[in-house]
């Protein structure tokens, strides 16, 4: 979990990660229990290896300044149109509203089914 009052310092420094691995960050934000991050990706980095380097290094970050962190195996990816890019970092730096009316699982596995993705909900949160 990520303590509320230590979400600003996390999002602060996944900025930082994006940008010295050459992605361009537009927004971070979450909750306790996830993160959202919105990057424009370069072509010369795959997105498989961009979230490598993110996890591992906010991971190590966070266990030097918290007791027992560890991310989830695994993360969600999605596209987003440029003509999108206001509503998402909107979406992203409302969190705390939004999930006032709909759990982050709740949420997920709607935007799963919305995006055709075939899954097991069995294995989704493991």
């Amino acid at each position: 979990m990520i303590a509320e009052d230590f979400q600003p310092r996390l999002w602060r420094y996944v900025t930082g990660i994006c940008q010295n691995i050459d992605l361009i960050p537009v927004a971070v934000g979450g909750r306790p229990d996830h993160l959202h991050l919105l990057f424009h990706l370069p072509p010369s980095r795959s997105l498989a290896d961009a979230m490598r380097v993110i996890k591992t290094n906010s991971s190590k970050w966070m266990n030097e300044h918290q007791e027992r962190f560890a991310w989830q195996d695994g993360y969600g990816a999605f596209g987003v149109s440029e003509s999108n890019l206001p509503a998402v970092v909107k979406y992203i730096h409302s969190q705390k509203e939004h999930h006032r009316k709909m759990t982050f699982e709740e949420e997920y596995l709607a935007l799963l089914k919305k995006h055709g993705i075939d899954f097991d909900p069995r294995f989704v949160f493991d």
